[in-house]
Parts: C-alpha cells; structure tokens; sequence
C-alpha cells in the first residue's frame, strides 16, 4: 500500500523504529544532524515555549555516560548484578548516534504543564521522522535511565525530566513491521 518512499505520506507510513542495539554506522553527521534538529523542533508549542531541550551526546562521551548511569543504578540498587551493569553500559553506547530530549517545562506559564508534556513527545517524533526522512532509523528508549533523578542531573536540573534517549543510525538488517492497532478499535465517530 506504502510501498513508495518517494511521497510524504508514504515516508510517513514506512516509518519504523530501529533497535538501538541494531543500528550501526553510518548515523548523521553533524550537518544532518543539525537539520534533524532544526526539524524536531517545527512541533505544536501552544505559547512559544519550546518545553524541550535536546542534548547530543558525542560518541567520545558515551563512556562517560555510561558511568554516570552505572553508578546512579548502584547507588539505588547496590546489590545490582554485574549483568545489569553490563545491560545498563551496553545501553549508553549503542548506535552512532544519541540525543537525548529533556522534557523542560516552563512552569512560570499559563500555559499547561500536560500541553507543554505533548510538545516534548511531539518534537520527539519529529525528530525520528526526519531521521527516517534523511534515511536513517531511530530508537526512543526510556527505561530505568529516564526516571532517574542522578542520570536526569547529568543533563540538567528538575523540574526538567528526560523524555527519552533517542538512538540514530543505520539499520544492520531490514526493519521488522510490527503489529499496529485495528483500526476500527482506536478510531470512531462522535454521536454527538
């Protein structure tokens, strides 16, 4: 049905994520980089308030990455199993490419802190959609990372929170499709 890339809508509808743990070089360079930026952040944003930051994280940085969510993890679960470790250093230096969204609310605003919450998740998919754009695949991952409170201090300061580690690069292998919802159980007509 989406079979050509060419259109917009077809882009769109080919869109898919890639495992982080799957991605290799090439990522973007700096430039691609810049502009998937750029793109990420044209989202809705009732009030102007751009409620997000994106900080690039430099494959020369990933290892320090890596220690500060390795000893955030301990220091909340000291009886951590060295496997875990191994996982949680692992996840800081997959794919060539990371940035990372903070959620940045702008809490002296009128504006709502759940509209301003949207904008973040927007920006987010913006962001892999003009990664795959530029043909690239994208990864958004939270988990354990995310709700930390030392890994979140790495990057900045509450009520700043991470949205979301996003992971860019090449696929090593085709994309797998995964089910999406029916249609007819997500979307109906108001009665009114």
């Amino acid at each position: 049905m989406f079979n050509d890339t060419s259109t917009p809508l077809s882009l769109l509808a080919t869109r898919r994520s890639g495992k982080p743990r799957d991605l290799i070089a090439p990522g973007p360079d700096d430039t691609q980089l810049h502009q998937i930026l750029e793109i990420a952040a044209r989202t809705p944003d009732h009030g102007k308030l751009a409620p997000w930051r994106f900080v690039i994280v430099p494959d020369d940085k990933r290892g320090n990455l890596a220690r500060v969510i390795t000893d955030a993890y301990r220091a909340d679960r000291p009886q951590a199993a060295r496997l875990e470790i191994e996982a949680l250093e692992q996840f800081a230096t997959q794919a060539p490419t990371l940035v990372v969204v903070l959620s940045s609310p702008k809490t002296e605003s009128h504006i709502p802190l759940w509209e301003q919450e949207l904008s973040v998740g927007a920006a987010c998919m913006n962001l892999l959609h003009a990664a795959h754009a530029m043909g690239f695949a994208g990864g958004w991952l939270t988990g354990w990372s995310a709700f930390s409170d030392a890994v979140r201090d790495a990057f900045g300061a509450a009520p700043e929170r991470v949205a979301g580690f996003i992971f860019i690069g090449t696929p090593a292998k085709q994309l797998e499709e995964r089910p999406r919802p029916d249609f007819d159980k997500i979307v109906s007509t108001w009665g009114g």
